[in-house]
């Protein structure tokens, strides 16, 4: 694959058999973020898991003190009461069986979090071929089946992210722009790795983190050292 002169120039400053300490990772990899947008920083986590077993999935969520800078929008699926609570916690989208069809028919999916009050999973279930291969599907793990729609919603604007393992055992999650300064991607940095910590399967035999590379959207990776994890 060719690099781009940017891309290549950035790459010059990154040693690939060097494994940074995690601000050190940051800095280069906020260096190498040279794009004409505001890339996205991101971490990526290969794990010694093996997630086709249910007691070895890796799955949660956390709340980034700094959020990820973006703007997430939120649709919930309530009824009732629920649907005056979502709406008053600044949920973009609230409604029920009507917005069956308009998903599925219409393909509309301009909303990048789902959550559903319990009651009304039934509903959400007709969705699961649409939402599911997209990681969309409300989960009580992540917080988003629950009936403190306030609560759920308000994490999610306030920078919750969900991190889970993908079908190579991998987690990918952002955890904030290039153009946050260094103190704030390390707390969001140090954040996530203390609830991926937290969240280490209990069957696992061997190494739980076997590496974790912080990369910008469209900069190379780099290796930050597992050892303090």
């Amino acid at each position: 694959m060719k690099h781009g002169k940017k891309y290549n120039e950035a790459a010059k400053l990154i040693d690939r058999a060097v494994q940074y300490e995690a601000a050190e990772a940051i800095s280069l990899a906020k260096k190498s973020a040279t794009a004409k947008f505001d890339e996205t920083i991101e971490v990526h986590i290969r794990t010694g898991c093996d997630g086709r077993h249910a007691e070895q999935q890796v799955r949660g969520a956390v709340v980034l003190p700094n959020g990820t800078g973006k703007t997430v929008k939120v649709l919930v699926f309530a009824k009732g009461d629920k649907i005056n609570e979502a709406e008053a916690a600044g949920a973009d989208f609230v409604g029920g069986d009507e917005l069956i069809p308009k998903i599925q028919n219409d393909g509309w999916l301009d909303f990048d979090v789902v959550v559903a009050t319990p009651d009304m999973m039934g509903v959400v279930g007709r969705l699961g071929k649409v939402l599911g291969p997209k990681g969309l599907m409300p989960n009580p793990k992540a917080g988003t089946v629950t009936m403190d729609v306030t609560k759920a919603v308000n994490d999610i604007k306030a920078g919750k992210i969900e991190y889970r393992l993908d079908k190579s055992n991998i987690i990918h999650v952002p955890v904030g722009k290039a153009s946050f300064s260094e103190e704030q991607l390390q707390q969001n940095f140090d954040a996530l790795m203390e609830a991926i910590v937290k969240a280490k399967p209990s069957t696992l035999k061997g190494q739980y983190l076997r590496s974790i590379t912080l990369t910008s959207t469209m900069g190379p990776g780099v290796k930050v050292s597992t050892a303090k994890y």
